[in-house]
């Protein structure tokens, strides 16, 4: 199904037990399994391969950069399957949750904080962008804690939309996430690794206010927001936010590509490698603007550390997912998605644990 030098070779096949549904939605669905030889936990993305027609461009390039990054803040690939009716990539199990549903749970939150998230952040872009790797669609949906742990990692994810300079193309396609898109990608120009540096800059806006930078119900003045750069740090919110954050943000928030901080100055600035990121308290304005601007969806409830350690405690509750790969295998005349009940893998949309096939 994959081809060209990224090829798969089917391999012998590792018996899962599937545990519980992490995400679903339109073409794949992701799901926490704990490998039997081992007991070691992943997340297993399904993709029909009815889902793909049309999109094995998208697939093989997601593959290979997965195929080729490897660093500790980003959700690394594992392993990939393959029988006569799925794909399955064997994915790094993350299970601390999203970033602004544990800041919301927090108790006590600063720039400091925010500063160390985005310093993460900015270290695995930098390394993807040395790779010739732009991410394309970061946001804070694929930004997740490695663990529970109140110290856990922040890992990127979801790789659907990346794109490896130097292939031949100039990246060009409007693609990305409303409110998170670079001004030049809005414009339709050729646009470069800096579009990643623009997310960043607005991802740090919102750990430090709440809200986005740019909002609008009509999605026209929302892009003509951003075709100007048209934000403000406003009052009473941003009073008591340093004026090294605010110029931070305002290194990466560029509306020119070419004066627009990259990844190296951006680590180098005070509020990231200095002592000017302040430690004032803020979570109580900060969570509040969350909760009011990023209401949890039932799915996003679902991939939690809650959920996870339930599950871990009830491995035993589970079905063997080698069985059920083993007869789509053996029956390939068998078409129909069997029931969740059964742990199997029916045709559903991506996870931050994967990627977004669109």
């Amino acid at each position: 199904m994959v081809r060209g030098r990224h090829a798969i070779c089917r391999p012998k096949w590792v018996f899962f037990f599937f545990l519980e549904v992490l995400k679903v939605g339109a073409f794949s669905e992701v799901v926490m399994a704990r490998e039997k030889a081992t007991g070691k936990m992943v997340a297993i993305k399904c993709i029909p391969k009815k889902a793909l027609k049309g999109k094995e461009t998208s697939i093989e390039n997601e593959i290979a950069v997965l195929r080729k990054i490897k660093h500790e803040n980003i959700v690394a690939l594992e392993d990939i399957y393959e029988s006569s009716n799925h794909l399955y990539l064997i994915m790094q199990l993350v299970s601390g949750g999203e970033l602004f549903d544990r800041i919301v749970e927090k108790g006590f939150y600063t720039e400091m904080d925010a500063s160390r998230l985005i310093r993460q952040v900015l270290d695995a872009v930098n390394y993807l962008h040395t790779m010739g790797i732009v991410h394309r669609d970061l946001k804070p949906e694929n930004l997740l804690y490695f663990s529970p742990h109140d110290e856990s990692k922040i890992m990127i994810s979801d790789f659907g939309l990346s794109k490896m300079e130097g292939t031949g193309d100039v990246m060009a396609t409007a693609c990305g996430t409303p409110g998170y898109v670079a001004p030049e990608v809005l414009a339709q120009r050729p646009y470069s690794k800096a579009v990643d540096c623009w997310s960043i800059g607005v991802i740090a806006y919102i750990l430090l206010c709440g809200y986005p930078p740019f909002y609008d119900e009509n999605d026209s003045k929302l892009f003509e927001q951003i075709l100007k750069a048209d934000y403000e740090f406003d009052a009473p919110y941003w009073d008591d936010i340093s004026d090294s954050a605010k110029d931070f943000i305002s290194s990466l928030m560029e509306k020119d590509p070419e004066k627009r901080f990259i990844c190296d100055q951006a680590l180098q600035h005070p509020w990231i490698a200095g002592d000017t990121a302040l430690c004032k308290n803020i979570h109580e304005s900060v969570s509040r603007q969350m909760r009011k601007n990023f209401a949890k969806s039932k799915w996003r409830q679902a991939f939690n550390a809650t959920a996870v350690i339930r599950h871990m405690r009830r491995l035993q509750l589970g079905t063997s997912f080698g069985s059920s790969v083993h007869n789509t295998v053996s029956n390939p005349q068998s078409r129909a998605p069997m029931s969740l009940q059964t742990r199997t893998c029916p045709g559903f949309s991506a996870t931050p644990l994967a990627s977004s096939l669109r």
